[in-house]
């Protein structure tokens, strides 16, 4: 087998910068996940087909399964993790959770990201840019219809200049609007 020298790279992930050596095959999802530890990048199919392990790469959506670590040196890397300060939610995520759009929650994060990548372009999309944007993106549980309302949510919030809210004061939201 082959012997290949590392590849020096410096990631810029959620504003942190990391400084690593990587072999020249290996995937933006495997450093992200198993080096960096940032366990919202998931693999669903491992072929760019289902929109799982989608990040923000300079705040462009990038399947990181079909991406090598290498090629990115430099870049600016967002996950879910870096959608919103500690404590807080991103707008796309309160609308997620407004909308009951998190069900099994394995495709979340890349469809967060989608949506935000999304509503960074066009803070007001239509129904037929919203379908468009997240067809990259594979749901098992089926929940199309609230990640529709939660984009049209989330850029009501992002208009009224409402970016960020405090996480513990929307659990106390959701869990008292639970129907009983």
């Amino acid at each position: 087998m082959a012997e290949y020298k590392p590849i020096p790279v410096t990631l810029i992930v959620n504003g942190k910068e990391y400084k690593l050596e990587v072999p020249p095959y290996e995937r933006l999802i495997d450093t992200l996940r198993y080096r960096l530890g940032f366990t919202s990048v998931k693999e669903g199919c491992g072929r760019g087909e289902c929109g799982t392990c989608i990040v923000l790469v300079n705040g462009r959506p990038r399947h990181s399964c079909l991406t090598l670590t290498a090629t990115v040196d430099g870049a600016e890397i967002t996950t879910v993790e870096g959608l919103a300060p500690k404590g807080k939610l991103h707008a796309v995520q309160k609308a997620m959770l407004d909308t009951h759009g998190v069900q099994c929650g394995f495709c979340t994060p890349g469809i967060l990201l989608m949506m935000k990548a999304l509503l960074d372009r066009n803070p007001d999309p239509s129904d037929e840019e919203i379908k468009e944007w997240l067809s990259s993106n594979i749901c098992r549980c089926g929940s199309y219809l609230r990640y529709l309302k939660a984009v049209k949510l989330a850029a009501k919030y992002i208009k009224e200049g409402k970016i960020y809210f405090d996480e513990e004061e929307a659990r106390k939201t959701l869990i008292a609007n639970i129907p009983r």
